[in-house]
Protein backbone atom coordinates (compact mmCIF):
# COMPACT_ATOMS: atom_id res chain seq x y z
CA UNK A 1 0.00 0.00 0.00
CA UNK A 2 1.31 3.56 -0.90
CA UNK A 3 1.04 7.09 1.34
CA UNK A 4 0.27 8.85 -2.10
CA UNK A 5 -2.17 8.93 -4.71
CA UNK A 6 -0.50 7.70 -7.75
CA UNK A 7 -1.91 10.75 -9.80
CA UNK A 8 -0.06 12.83 -7.59
CA UNK A 9 3.39 11.11 -7.83
CA UNK A 10 3.02 10.01 -11.62
CA UNK A 11 4.64 13.84 -12.57
CA UNK A 12 7.37 13.15 -10.13
CA UNK A 13 8.21 9.57 -11.64
CA UNK A 14 7.73 11.21 -14.84
CA UNK A 15 10.12 13.76 -14.73
CA UNK A 16 13.17 11.25 -13.87
CA UNK A 17 12.19 8.92 -16.39
CA UNK A 18 11.95 11.57 -18.92
CA UNK A 19 15.97 11.48 -18.68
CA UNK A 20 16.37 7.65 -19.35
CA UNK A 21 15.01 6.24 -15.92
CA UNK A 22 13.74 2.66 -15.41
CA UNK A 23 11.23 2.60 -12.21
CA UNK A 24 11.91 -0.61 -10.00
CA UNK A 25 8.49 -1.94 -8.35
CA UNK A 26 9.20 -4.37 -6.60
CA UNK A 27 12.63 -6.61 -4.64
CA UNK A 28 13.02 -8.47 -7.61
CA UNK A 29 13.51 -5.60 -9.96
CA UNK A 30 15.63 -3.90 -7.83
CA UNK A 31 18.24 -7.10 -7.42
CA UNK A 32 17.97 -7.71 -10.84
CA UNK A 33 19.18 -4.41 -11.95
CA UNK A 34 21.51 -3.62 -9.21
CA UNK A 35 23.50 -6.87 -10.07
CA UNK A 36 23.77 -6.13 -13.56
CA UNK A 37 27.58 -5.32 -14.46
CA UNK A 38 28.01 -1.89 -15.00
CA UNK A 39 27.94 1.39 -13.31
CA UNK A 40 24.31 2.28 -11.75
CA UNK A 41 22.58 5.45 -10.86
CA UNK A 42 19.80 4.51 -8.34
CA UNK A 43 17.72 7.88 -7.42
CA UNK A 44 15.46 7.41 -4.51
CA UNK A 45 12.66 9.82 -5.66
CA UNK A 46 10.06 11.44 -2.85
CA UNK A 47 7.59 13.65 -2.97
CA UNK A 48 9.29 16.04 -0.98
CA UNK A 49 10.45 19.53 -1.75
CA UNK A 50 14.55 18.93 -2.04
CA UNK A 51 13.41 16.35 -4.23
CA UNK A 52 11.60 18.49 -6.51
CA UNK A 53 13.59 21.39 -6.08
CA UNK A 54 16.89 19.89 -6.21
CA UNK A 55 17.15 16.19 -6.35
CA UNK A 56 15.22 15.64 -9.58
CA UNK A 57 16.52 18.58 -11.71
CA UNK A 58 20.29 18.32 -10.45
CA UNK A 59 20.54 14.82 -11.40
CA UNK A 60 18.99 15.63 -14.98
CA UNK A 61 21.04 18.83 -15.51
CA UNK A 62 23.90 16.22 -14.73
CA UNK A 63 22.74 13.77 -17.38
CA UNK A 64 22.33 16.65 -19.54
CA UNK A 65 25.84 17.75 -19.29
CA UNK A 66 26.82 14.32 -20.45
CA UNK A 67 27.11 12.22 -17.14
CA UNK A 68 26.75 8.21 -18.64
CA UNK A 69 26.24 5.58 -16.90
CA UNK A 70 25.33 1.79 -18.12
CA UNK A 71 22.16 1.91 -16.19
CA UNK A 72 19.66 4.67 -14.80
CA UNK A 73 16.76 3.27 -12.08
CA UNK A 74 14.69 4.69 -9.80
CA UNK A 75 12.34 3.58 -6.73
CA UNK A 76 9.77 6.05 -5.08
CA UNK A 77 9.85 5.95 -1.33
CA UNK A 78 6.27 6.10 0.12
CA UNK A 79 5.03 4.36 -2.77
CA UNK A 80 6.83 1.11 -3.36
CA UNK A 81 8.20 0.34 0.26
CA UNK A 82 9.71 -3.23 -0.18
CA UNK A 83 11.63 -1.75 -3.42
CA UNK A 84 13.04 1.55 -1.50
CA UNK A 85 13.61 -0.43 1.35
CA UNK A 86 15.38 -3.59 -0.66
CA UNK A 87 17.26 -0.69 -2.92
CA UNK A 88 18.86 0.53 0.12
CA UNK A 89 19.76 -2.60 1.40
CA UNK A 90 22.87 -1.53 -0.97
CA UNK A 91 23.78 1.44 1.09
CA UNK A 92 25.79 -0.15 3.78
CA UNK A 93 23.88 0.71 6.40
CA UNK A 94 23.38 4.40 6.09
CA UNK A 95 20.60 6.13 7.33
CA UNK A 96 17.16 5.93 5.10
CA UNK A 97 16.83 9.35 3.62
CA UNK A 98 14.57 10.92 0.80
CA UNK A 99 15.76 11.31 -1.44
CA UNK A 100 19.15 9.90 -2.24
CA UNK A 101 21.56 9.19 -5.57
CA UNK A 102 23.45 5.82 -5.24
CA UNK A 103 26.57 5.21 -7.61
CA UNK A 104 26.87 1.74 -7.72
CA UNK A 105 29.26 -0.56 -9.62
CA UNK A 106 28.58 -4.34 -10.32
CA UNK A 107 26.14 -3.44 -6.97
CA UNK A 108 28.64 -2.32 -4.81
CA UNK A 109 28.08 1.37 -3.32
CA UNK A 110 30.05 3.96 -4.55
CA UNK A 111 29.09 6.93 -3.46
CA UNK A 112 25.67 8.43 -1.51
CA UNK A 113 24.05 11.57 -1.54
CA UNK A 114 21.87 11.70 0.99
CA UNK A 115 19.05 14.35 2.02
CA UNK A 116 21.79 16.67 3.33
CA UNK A 117 23.66 17.05 0.04
CA UNK A 118 20.21 18.40 -1.94
CA UNK A 119 18.30 20.29 0.86
CA UNK A 120 19.04 23.96 0.14
CA UNK A 121 21.22 23.00 -2.80
CA UNK A 122 20.53 24.51 -6.49
CA UNK A 123 20.00 21.68 -8.92
CA UNK A 124 23.58 23.23 -10.81
CA UNK A 125 25.21 22.73 -7.55
CA UNK A 126 23.47 19.25 -6.88
CA UNK A 127 24.98 18.82 -10.48
CA UNK A 128 28.52 19.30 -10.17
CA UNK A 129 28.52 17.11 -6.96
CA UNK A 130 27.26 14.54 -8.64
CA UNK A 131 29.36 14.74 -11.41
CA UNK A 132 32.48 15.39 -8.56
CA UNK A 133 31.21 11.70 -7.60
CA UNK A 134 30.87 10.14 -11.03
CA UNK A 135 34.77 11.38 -11.47
CA UNK A 136 36.09 10.24 -8.29
CA UNK A 137 34.79 6.98 -9.07
CA UNK A 138 35.31 6.46 -12.76
CA UNK A 139 39.04 7.49 -11.75
CA UNK A 140 39.08 4.68 -9.19
CA UNK A 141 38.03 1.86 -11.23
Amino acid sequence: MSNYPEQMVAPMRQELMEVGFQQLLNRDQVDAALQRPGTTLLVVNSVCGCAAAGARPGVAAALRRGLQFDHLVTVFAGMEKEATAQARDYFEGAMPTSPQAAILRDGELLHLMQRADFLGHEPEEIATTLEAAYRRVSAAS
